[in-house]
């Protein structure tokens, strides 16, 4: 019994039952999830680690994410990062660079990603390093 008190033979009865009559569906679940990831500029990683974290299956995960556009990831980004440097003003360049990539970053882009939408988004910007790029 779990903690509703419903023994597991009767939760397992009730699950099976609204699967078959659609109301558990984890594929159509996955979509959904991937859909609105992309609305809200959320990456391929992110969401794929958000579905898991509801215990939704690989195999769906992976087949939700096939849908997605192949620039997604890269329109995402470079829509996040604009929106970020907007919003920081008169910032040294160094500052903007540490704090879009580390917006780039929380949100699940990649490493690489997210040094060339930087590269985009801030032409002649410094590095974290303080190089010239």
């Amino acid at each position: 019994m779990d903690k509703r008190r419903v023994p597991p033979d009767v939760a397992a009865e009730v699950l099976a039952r609204f699967g078959e009559v659609g109301l558990i569906d984890d594929a159509s679940f996955a979509q959904a999830w991937v859909e609105s990831g992309q609305r809200r500029g959320r990456s391929r990683l992110a969401i794929a680690q958000e579905l898991r974290t509801k215990g939704v299956a690989d195999a769906e995960i992976s087949q939700a994410l096939e849908t997605m556009d192949e620039d997604a990831d890269y329109a995402a980004a470079k829509a996040l990062a604009e929106k970020k440097l907007r919003s920081l003003g008169a910032l040294d360049r160094q500052v903007a660079y540490r704090r879009i990539g580390g917006a780039l970053m929380r949100r699940g882009f990649s490493c690489g990603l997210a040094a060339r939408v930087l590269k985009e988004v801030l032409p002649t910007s410094v590095s974290p390093l303080g190089d010239q790029e």
